[in-house]
């Protein structure tokens, strides 16, 4: 393996970066070096690392999905109301992700089907799902549908849903050794949608559509099935984000995950992703996800506020984005003095 052209790699300009990080850190507060509390710390924001590894898929397209968090909000809320109408809670689970991958479908054909750019579509859906994660218990009465033990469902309109199953309950608390359940399961997405990216034809067939989709077309990729599929996953894991919080938070809500958009999309363009499409990958988004909750937990567990929080971490989202850039350069003027010295001994 060439170990030399890794070490000129984003991903680990961000390991290196990760690891400074936490060791600078751990310097003010040495409770933070504790292997344990380092992988505790993740549950605090392992609902972003679900939610963005699939969106690296979109926007490696050139497209975008912001209606994730509603997708969140929505899943949530059915996966309680599921429940309390009598349904086993790991059944109301499926049909909470089921409803992720019925919203990215929506999505995916909408953005696919028409020349409409996708943050429009999907700044449309973000309201549209909120409203209908709001008003589904309401909605569930009208139809007919009845809670168990309960005057209506529509009592649950503005409240959230508490008392789930312990058995669901601990899936976001029980660890193996000292990893979390949670972060295994991001760890075992991100490696299936690293496969699907780098090891499949679809992952190919996303890169070409970002670079330019009319010579996609022409090359016989199947434009609009790959944009569609690129934004079910991307659905499927807001809906993933969405029930760990419920489990996490103890609570079904429909607005759960409401505050999560910038910080989702901040992992994936520093992980980097173009937002222009045709670049990213699915470890640069987990390694930048990391960077970004570790950098945030570090802090609150210092004494930073919050409003000081957001600060350092636009600072920190600035820089890296610059030093990026000057690794850019510095590549191309790499290939250039050797594509000239390989004319000058020809």
């Amino acid at each position: 393996m060439n170990w030399t052209r890794y070490l000129r790699t984003w991903e680990f300009a961000l390991v290196v970066l990760l690891v400074v990080e936490i060791l600078v850190l751990g310097m003010i507060n040495p409770t933070f070096l504790n292997a344990e509390n380092l992988l505790y710390a993740t549950l605090d924001f392992t609902h972003i690392l679900f939610a963005a590894l699939p969106l690296t898929l979109v926007i490696i397209t050139a497209g975008i999905d912001i209606s994730s968090v509603s997708v969140m909000g929505l899943a949530s809320i059915t996966l309680g109301l599921a429940w309390v109408a009598g349904i086993n809670i790991f059944v109301a689970l499926a049909i909470a992700l089921l409803v992720g991958i019925i919203a990215g479908l929506f999505n995916g054909f909408f953005v696919a089907k028409t020349d409409v750019n996708p943050l429009v579509i999907t700044l449309g859906t973000l309201f549209m799902f909120a409203g209908i994660a709001q008003g589904m218990p309401a909605l569930l009465d009208l139809l007919g549908f009845k809670a168990y033990g309960s005057a209506g469902l529509a009592a649950y309109q503005y409240e959230g849903i508490t008392g789930l199953p312990d058995s669901f309950i601990g899936l976001s608390e029980a660890t193996v050794w000292i990893i979390p359940y949670p972060f295994i399961a991001v760890l075992i997405f991100a490696v299936i949608l690293s496969l699907l990216l780098h090891k499949t034809r679809f992952g190919r067939y996303l890169y070409l559509i970002g670079v330019n989709p009319k010579a996609a077309v022409y090359s016989g990729v199947p434009v609009q099935k790959t944009l569609i599929w690129a934004y079910v996953l991307s659905g499927f894991g807001a809906a993933l984000a969405g029930s760990y919080l419920t489990a996490y938070f103890t609570s079904a809500r429909a607005d759960l995950g409401g505050d999560a958009l910038l910080p989702i999309i901040t992992a994936v363009v520093l992980g980097g992703a173009d937002i222009l499409g045709g670049s990213g990958t699915i470890w640069g988004t987990l390694l930048a996800g990391l960077v970004l909750g570790f950098l945030r937990q570090g802090l609150l567990a210092i004494g930073v506020t919050n409003d000081l929080i957001q600060v350092v971490m636009g600072a920190v989202l600035v820089t890296a984005m610059a030093v990026k850039q000057l690794m850019n350069v510095y590549g191309e003027y790499r290939l250039n003095r050797k594509a000239l010295a390989n004319k000058e001994r020809g």
